[in-house]
């Protein structure tokens, strides 16, 4: 891949900044994930992070009904071919698309914010090259972001620069010597979609095996 990273490395040297990393969330009526840095209200439960122990987020911590919601999900399950596109043309894991897209919209393909952000990655059409509805096509809109994400990774050092970069924009983190910027709103975003992420990357499948090898009988070649 392209921008592949070593991620279990990455994330490890994000320990200090994940480890006091919360995320909140609840599925509303409608099917759509709400996220949160915080618990906003009582509908909101602990998904990740436990501010009580200094541990890498991932290794001992689960992020329950929002993985299970994650893989069930009608909305998401019929997202997979076009996540597995984006995945495949832009060099970018599966994993941080679905945390960047739960994050941003909770897999709700019509968000619009009042910034105009639009669709499931939140998008700004003058960012992405595209129109409002072009936007709201799903597979534009994932296409797109997984473009303007591996552009980022490959500008910057360090993913969660480029998430910072993703969030507040790449003039504010150059404003701050190319380092994540003191901003509260990105640094929760940053914590959010780590934290998702390093979860799937988790709870991601082992590889299915291509090849058998039989290794000799060490009996049988000593003699």
């Amino acid at each position: 891949m392209g921008v592949a990273l070593n991620i279990a490395a990455t994330l490890l040297a994000l320990a200090p900044l994940l480890a006091r990393a919360e995320l909140w969330g609840y599925v509303d009526g409608a099917g759509v994930a709400h996220v949160a840095s915080t618990q906003v209200d009582a509908r909101y439960r602990r998904l990740l992070g436990d501010p009580a122990t200094q541990r890498v987020p991932g290794k001992s911590d689960t992020a329950g009904g929002l993985l299970t919601w994650l893989e069930f999900a009608p909305e998401v399950r019929s997202l997979q071919p076009v996540l597995r596109e984006a995945a495949a043309t832009h060099g970018i894991d599966i994993e941080l698309l679905k945390a960047l897209i739960t994050v941003e919209s909770g897999f709700n393909a019509r968000a619009v914010s009042p910034r105009g952000a639009v669709g499931l990655m939140q998008l700004m059409p003058a960012t992405a090259d595209a129109t409002t509805e072009q936007l709201l096509d799903p597979r534009t809109n994932v296409l797109a972001g997984a473009r303007l994400m591996a552009g980022l990774m490959r500008r910057h050092d360090g993913i969660d620069v480029a998430l910072a970069a993703w969030n507040a924009g790449e003039g504010t983190v150059r404003q701050h010597g190319g380092k994540m910027p003191p901003i509260p709103e990105t640094r929760s975003h940053v914590h959010q979609v780590l934290e998702l992420y390093w979860a799937l990357l988790q709870a991601r499948p082992p590889a299915p095996a291509s090849r058998l090898r039989i290794q000799p009988n060490l009996s049988e070649t000593a003699r």
